[in-house]
């Protein structure tokens, strides 16, 4: 099948080369619109943009990968036609022969989409142009921080985890101390990602140091999470707050776990936003 496609096109730049005058306007393919980022169940609209310039237009093809997916023939009845392929549902009534819809996208309609058009004799021209789209999959929650212990005193360790939602691409984990990010990898613990289902993934990183005086402030210290998917029209937070009594004289502490939490939004914006999921964890001496 491959071998007469390849005949018929060679048949149609030879024709092509007969026939045509030299200087003639023919077919221009201006700009394929592939949107670069999808949220996953949103609608995908891909566009082609061509000039004619005399021509007559034999197809429209668009192409995931190189396996086609969708054609619109106008002297076909119907025009449209549309073939299955992994993370591909085509909306007939939103396509025609400049776009083409994809319904409720998922983490396999991600991929390299191309589009082609043709036109009719005598030029039989074609052109072809392509761009890639990733499909993004949004965590329903922020980062998570554990390990927190009751009681801290001057050289204890600290000994904290911090989890990310699930989420594709996986989320970027940072730790910060007092707004200071910690980049010393002796204090960081690189856990293995975990692959769910459907390949969401999520992200771990361990925080192990001593407590010296150095990291209080006014007699806190904060120990700050930070979970970053970009580009993600995202954001959302987690905060949590462990608050210390006095001292007594004989060092025993006691802390009480206070947790609060925001919900997470949109952030609408013509620019791609790089915002950060956070999960704060206040120690106050």
């Amino acid at each position: 099948m491959q071998k007469i496609e390849v005949f018929l096109l060679f048949l149609k730049l030879l024709t092509a080369a007969i026939l045509i005058p030299q200087g003639c306007l023919c077919l221009k393919l201006l700009r394929v619109g592939v949107p670069q980022y999808k949220l996953r169940g949103e609608l995908a609209v891909l566009e082609c943009h061509y000039e004619l310039e005399g021509d007559s237009l034999y197809a429209v093809k668009w192409y995931k990968e190189n396996e086609e997916f969708y054609r619109y023939v106008p002297k076909s009845n119907p025009p449209q036609s549309s073939y299955r392929v992994d993370g591909i549902k085509v909306d007939h009534q939103l396509s025609d022969y400049k776009q083409v819809a994809l319904r409720s996208v998922n983490l396999k309609s991600s991929g390299v989409y191309r589009c082609e058009v043709s036109a009719e004799a005598p030029s039989f021209a074609s052109a072809q142009s392509e761009g890639r789209m990733e499909v993004l999959f949004l965590p329903t929650s922020g980062p998570l921080i554990t390990g927190e212990e009751k009681q801290y005193q001057i050289g204890d360790e600290i000994n904290l985890n911090c989890t990310s939602g699930k989420s594709f691409p996986a989320s970027v984990l940072h730790w910060f101390i007092n707004d200071q990010k910690v980049s010393n990898s002796r204090n960081l613990i690189h856990h293995k990602e975990l692959v769910h289902q459907h390949g969401l993934v999520t992200s771990s990183l361990g925080l192990r140091l001593p407590v010296t005086t150095d990291h209080f402030r006014n007699g806190s210290m904060r120990v700050r999470c930070v979970a970053s998917l970009s580009p993600v029209l995202w954001q959302g937070d987690k905060e949590s707050v462990v608050q210390r009594s006095p001292l007594p004289v004989y060092e025993n502490r006691e802390a009480l776990l206070l947790v609060r939490a925001s919900g997470s939004s949109f952030v609408p914006s013509a620019n791609f936003i790089w915002p950060l999921m956070t999960s704060l964890l206040l120690l106050r001496t």
